[in-house]
């Protein structure tokens, strides 16, 4: 059967077509970070809430993460910083961290649909670091992706405006032509004001429902 390539919503009486999706990584083609976050923080011994907190509110673990994901500090620099602030042991504290993610693996076949439709499809993510753990390699994602955009390789992270703007530049594409999924909404802001269309990413059948609706496809 014959995909559809394209959708036309009407938007005060003009027609969209999109050429391609671009997608977060974290909590978007993966189960969502905060479950992995709960279960590492039992795993150590500490409060359900204690490594999220060190790394998404504390003012130094915020520091970390930023200096991280514009590779201004390596990984191991990072787990050393975050495994004084939890009171832990640090080596490979990434890769322990993560090791409960998982695909969600109906975003990820929406994905793959959405490609094998004629569209493109890319990666912007907020990098977690790729040595010495890399926490995107059991994804393949440079097979199951046309671009790949990691911010720790271009000295920018999301919500620079600049590195959206580089995603659209190596897709070729305008910010029209574009929807942009992730699950942090500040991210969301920068894509729409590139003209992309956005889609917060709060649940899996949600999103991969949005995504059908916006670009109708059928393998």
């Amino acid at each position: 059967m014959t995909s559809s390539l394209t959708h036309s919503p009407r938007k005060a009486g003009r027609q969209t077509c999109y050429a391609a999706v671009i997608f977060d990584f974290g909590g978007v083609l993966t189960t969502p970070m905060d479950d992995t976050a709960r279960h590492f923080a039992r795993e150590v011994g500490l409060p359900d809430d204690a490594y999220r907190h060190a790394v998404a509110v504390h003012p130094d673990g915020r520091r970390l993460y930023a200096q991280l994901e514009r590779g201004e500090i390596t990984q191991e620099e990072w787990n050393t910083g975050i495994a004084a602030l939890l009171g832990i042991e640090g080596t490979n504290l990434m890769g322990r961290a993560l090791a409960t993610l998982r695909p969600e693996e109906s975003v990820v076949a929406a994905a793959a649909a959405i490609r094998a439709a004629g569209l493109r499809t890319a990666i912007l993510s907020n990098s977690m670091g790729l040595s010495p753990h890399n926490p995107y390699e059991p994804w393949d994602l440079e097979s199951a992706h046309d671009v790949l955009v990691f911010s720790e390789q271009h000295r920018l992270r999301k919500p620079e405006p600049e590195i959206y703007e580089l995603t659209l530049e190596l897709l070729g594409l305008q910010g029209p032509q574009c929807v942009f999924v992730d699950d942090n909404p500040a991210n969301l802001i920068p894509a729409r004001q590139l003209g992309m269309t956005t889609i917060h990413a709060t649940d899996p059948a949600l999103t991969v429902a949005r995504l059908q609706q916006l670009i109708p496809h059928q393998q």
